[in-house]
């Protein structure tokens, strides 16, 4: 029991830890001191409690001061994608172009005309600056931005199908990853879901056999994350919207990717596409930004203005709209494809086109005059709900070392500056050199270098 206490006894308080804090890092602002020494003192309280000794004040003082400095640093912190998945979601997905990027500076680093009209000199609207440039990309009548995808298809459903039910497939009711799940947002829109088909095999007239007085839409959802394989099958598009149009019901179609370009050109199994889902007859199609499109977080609706424009006047679209750096961004973004110049200088689409050749040819100048590391075959993804299990040849880096780990090596990577996330395979860590940008070679080199 005392020498319990004792223990405790030696935990030295917050304003002395605070005031250690200050002396070591100068920097630090008082009130982040005082808090950062809390925090760590109700660490070692936790500690003490399980019967390890207290730690020493000046141990309090490094730690809060390591404490506080994460949270004075800008975040999220650039990081060097050697995974071999383009579009990672938890690196951020989609890398912006070099146009796209001043576009969002400008946007941010000062005034816009952004809801002002400069001919007429009265109040505008933020989506001038996108929807039309939108229409233009995909061929729509109509089209509406919003912060993400998810978005779009909850005010489409909340739109045009609220207190009635949605037919959806079993094998399409699913969830694509961070809890989005279709049922649930179907629920939160306040429309029903009725189930069709089977989860693998879903005729027409199964959807046809559902369809009641109260059914308001038949949705799509195209199955991005996982794949399906064997005893399957799935309705024509074509055939779906005519069996929508003829009862009377709207075909919304949420393809998530927004694939503009063909996939199947670069070696990779055919996304659905944007056009092409609309000339098969879709009423509405929701699709993400920050995927396959190559730009920012984004929701995009398109479809006929009949259909867009309801989901446009929706309270709630005022509350999911985007910021003036997304729609920069997204525009500038769009003007690629428009200028046919798309594969040459959005990242996402200059990684999935690059030769095994070119990437040889990178990985070389990256290693030339580094010790333990050697280049070897690689599969590279496309990620972020695209072509599940479709990879495409590449090439790697392997580093290796006979005086740490696998583990060591990633390590050490993680902590460099900017930290370069890589695979660990066997015994070293691959990075992968087609999601290497081309603006992070030189450090990537350096930090090579260093290891």
């Amino acid at each position: 029991m005392g020498g319990g206490g004792s223990r405790f006894r030696a935990i030295p308080s917050v304003e002395a830890a605070a005031q250690a804090i200050e002396r070591l890092a100068p920097d630090v602002p008082a009130r982040m001191a005082v808090r950062a020494a809390r925090d760590e003192i109700e660490v070692v309280r936790a500690a003490v409690t399980r019967g390890r000794q207290a730690a020493t004040i000046d141990a309090i003082a490094e730690a809060g001061v390591l404490r506080a400095r994460l949270v004075l640093e800008d975040a999220p912190r650039r990081v060097i994608n050697a995974t071999g998945v383009i579009v990672h979601t938890n690196l951020g997905r989609a890398p912006l172009s070099d146009r796209a990027l001043g576009a969002v500076q400008a946007a941010g680093g000062g005034y816009s005309d952004l809801e002002y009209d400069l001919t007429s000199g009265r109040r505008g609207s933020r989506s001038k600056h996108i929807a039309d440039v939108v229409r233009e990309v995909t061929g729509a009548e109509a089209a509406l931005v919003v912060n993400n995808n998810a978005a779009a298809v909850f005010l489409a459903l909340e739109a045009h199908a609220r207190g009635r039910e949605v037919l959806v497939a079993r094998g399409e009711s699913i969830e694509i990853g961070g809890g989005f799940r279709i049922p649930d947002i179907l629920r939160a829109s306040g429309a029903q879901l009725r189930d069709v088909g089977t989860t693998n095999r879903t005729r027409v007239e199964d959807y046809a056999r559902a369809v009641t007085d109260e059914t308001a839409a038949i949705m799509r959802v195209h199955p991005s994350n996982f794949a399906q394989v064997g005893f399957t099958e799935s309705p024509d598009p074509t055939e779906l919207a005519r069996l929508a149009g003829e009862r009377g019901l709207l075909l919304i179609n949420d393809l998530g990717s927004g694939a503009l370009l063909d996939t199947a050109a670069y070696g990779l199994e055919r996304e659905p596409l944007i056009g092409d889902a609309l000339q098969a007859g879709a009423d509405l199609v929701t699709f993400s930004g920050d995927k396959l499109l190559g730009g920012p977080q984004a929701g995009v609706v398109v479809g006929t203005a009949e259909v867009v424009e309801p989901v446009a006047r929706r309270p709630l679209a005022r509350a999911l709209r985007p910021d003036k750096m997304t729609i920069a961004g997204l525009r500038a973004t769009l003007g690629h494809y428009l200028r046919d110049e798309a594969v040459a200088t959005v990242p996402v689409w200059q990684m999935i086109a690059a030769s095994v050749d070119e990437l040889r040819e990178r990985a070389n100048r990256l290693i030339a005059g580094v010790q333990n590391v050697h280049l070897v075959e690689s599969r590279a993804a496309v990620g972020g709900g695209a072509l599940p299990g479709q990879t495409l040849p590449s090439v790697a880096i392997e580093v290796t070392s006979l005086r740490v780990g696998a583990d060591a090596l990633a390590a050490r990577l993680r902590t460099a500056s900017p930290p370069v996330l890589g695979r660990i395979h066997a015994g070293g860590v691959r990075l992968d050199v087609r999601t290497v940008l081309p603006r992070d070679e030189r450090v990537l080199r350096e930090t090579l270098q260093a290891l």
